[in-house]
């Protein structure tokens, strides 16, 4: 894994010299293992690299020739994962490394833009066509590796992350209201725009292709096919699902540095250890978090049970409440781009631990709800009315509490026409909820939370049920296969039922919660009126009703507290620029 920037300029227009400088030290987190850059006419790229695969010859950035001389420059952050299979069939090339991002370079000159279809991986790249001094920028269909770009007055530049842009003097950072009032509704936000005015997000699956300093054209792959749930047999459909794991996991595997994985004793995660276990002839390493002295459920006993059952070698952490009021500060310098997902906060503790066990890759489970039906929001949606059911995210987190200066229903309209664009071909409801889910939730807030949270670290994440083998197989199961008597991902519980019996995979599971609520409720009158009276608060809330919230919290208004505290504390670093200041108290009193 690894950062990436660069600049395509402007017919006339020229680079300050201290800008490549500044993009690779912004992005060191993310590549402590070394950098390069390349400056070709009007292109410049710049890499940071984490060493994974091919440790000793695979440093970026790349260059290639055509058969005419012209040459073509990358830089990727990303794993392709089969980078083994598109070597064979490459082997005519002048490959000159055993990196994993080496191929994809030799397959854009053969292909042009449509090189991306032969990748199976997780990826954000760059390219430098000298021939034509063309920019292409390309991300994975699932989103799992982010990538942004601004138009600049010196031409388009890119980045990894928005921060670096900022860093690298190449744009300002600017409040988007439309995405702040999305943010506080969702606790993330959809589509192209950031939060930030004129930062834009590489939408997931989309190749977008610049010359003379701006785009001019894109094209998109989609995480998931149009078509309807196929006829299979669900013992059909349970020995393809172990042939199609088998394969997924095995290729995510593919690293020349130690990896592990996250358990939570969960279905998805359970999956991945027993499959994991099958493979490895070494303890799987893996790693569990649980909230002790606290009404949360504590994931750890269940989990103890089930990575003892593999052999694995299990690492269990508290998060407790000192945790909570001094890492969060941290945690909101790291999500530039913004996710209010109380789940980031034991993960970039788990990041921390698995860096200090001397782990660079990590496995993880997000995608499984995605892809195999998972959520009891998809049972809601799927169901009659009149039996109970309503749509997804119909109302926001702020509705009727009289908190918000606009309460107007604006902040829908991105997630509006994600629900209009995924009732495409012949899908089921049950598929439309499930891309409706792909499109916007996973990578604006599950992915940027694993990979902001373990970047930060130096640690990459990642996800096997996104493989797009195993993605599109999942998607295209009939309904029964992934709902039955009320139990989402039925088909995995009842593999899991025979590979590993002591995850106990059709018994009453909890959700994931982190008791966030519970620790504010125990400081909200002293919380509430720094809270209040926060800048970035002041702006977009009544401030009586929000130290009225935090006075009082329920389980309504303790999310929405939770909410307007990651806020107030990202409103402070990413637009007022002051940085974390100690525990959230300390940070939270700093004058702008």
């Amino acid at each position: 894994m690894c950062g990436i920037a660069g600049l395509l300029t402007a017919p006339g227009k020229s680079l300050p010299e201290s800008v490549l400088p500044k993009l690779e030290d912004a992005l060191r987190h993310r590549g402590p293992d070394g950098s390069g850059r390349t400056q070709d006419g009007s292109a410049s790229l710049v890499h940071t690299r984490l060493a994974i695969i091919d440790l000793e010859t695979g440093d970026q950035p790349f260059q290639a020739k055509r058969d005419d001389g012209t040459m073509a420059s990358l830089v990727a952050n990303g794993e392709i994962y089969n980078y083994v299979e598109l070597r064979e069939a490459l082997s005519g090339e002048a490959l000159t490394t055993r990196s994993d991002c080496e191929p994809p370079l030799t397959l854009y000159l053969r292909h042009g833009t449509t090189f991306t279809e032969h990748l199976r991986g997780m990826y954000a790249i760059a390219i430098h066509d000298h021939a034509h001094d063309r920019l292409v920028l390309a991300r994975d269909p699932f989103g799992i590796k982010p990538l942004y770009y601004a138009d600049t007055p010196v031409g388009l530049a890119f980045a990894s992350e928005p921060q670096a842009l900022f860093s690298a003097g190449l744009a300002t950072p600017t409040l988007r209201p439309q995405s702040r009032d999305q943010l506080l509704q969702l606790q993330f936000t959809t589509g192209r725009e950031t939060p930030f005015e004129g930062i834009y997000r590489v939408l997931p699956g989309e190749t977008v292709v610049a010359e003379a300093g701006s785009v001019v054209s894109r094209t998109r792959r989609a995480p998931l096919p149009p078509d309807a749930p196929r006829h299979i047999s669900a013992v059909d459909a349970l020995d393809e699902l172990d042939h199609i794991l088998n394969d997924a996991v095995g290729i995510h595997q593919r690293s020349d540095v130690p990896y592990g994985m996250f358990l939570s004793g969960g279905i998805d995660s359970s999956v991945l250890l027993a499959m994991m276990a099958r493979l490895n002839e070494r303890p799987v390493r893996a790693f569990t978090i649980g909230f002790p002295g606290t009404r949360a459920h504590d994931e750890r006993d269940h989990a103890r049970a089930v990575a003892k059952a593999t052999g694995a070698e299990h690492v269990e952490l508290d998060f407790g409440e000192e945790d909570f009021w001094q890492l969060l500060p941290e945690v909101a310098g790291v999500l530039d781009d913004p996710a209010a997902d109380y789940a980031t906060l034991p993960t970039y503790k788990l990041a921390a631990a698995v860096k200090e066990a001397g782990l660079k890759v990590i496995l993880s489970g997000e995608g499984g709800d995605e892809t195999f039906g998972g959520y009891g929001r998809y049972r809601r949606a799927v169901r009659m009315r009149l039996l109970g059911g309503r749509p997804m995210r119909a109302k926001g987190i702020f509705d009727g509490l009289g908190i918000l200066r606009d309460e107007s229903r604006a902040w829908r309209r991105g997630i509006a026409e994600t629900e209009q664009a995924s009732a495409q071909g012949r899908r089921s409801r049950l598929q439309m909820v499930q891309a409706i889910d792909s499109a916007d939730w996973l990578p604006n807030d599950l992915l940027i939370k694993l990979d902001r949270c373990l970047m930060a670290h130096g640690v990459e994440g990642r996800v096997p049920f996104l493989d797009p083998k195993l993605a599109e197989f999942a998607f295209r199961l009939p309904d029964k296969l992934k709902i039955q008597r009320g139990l989402g991902k039925w088909l995995l519980r009842r593999w899991l039922e025979t590979r590993l019996p002591a995850s106990r995979p059709f018994s009453p599971k909890r959700g994931f919660t982190v008791p966030v609520g519970e620790w504010i409720a125990g400081r909200g009158g002293a919380l509430g009126s720094l809270v209040a009276r926060q800048p970035g608060i002041e702006e977009a809330c009544q401030v009586a009703a929000v130290e009225r919230l935090f006075a009082n919290p329920g389980k309504k208004s303790g999310k929405a507290a939770w909410t307007l505290l990651f806020y107030a504390l990202w409103h402070q670093r990413h637009i007022l620029g002051i940085p974390a200041g100690g525990d959230v108290f300390a940070t939270l009193s700093q004058k702008p």
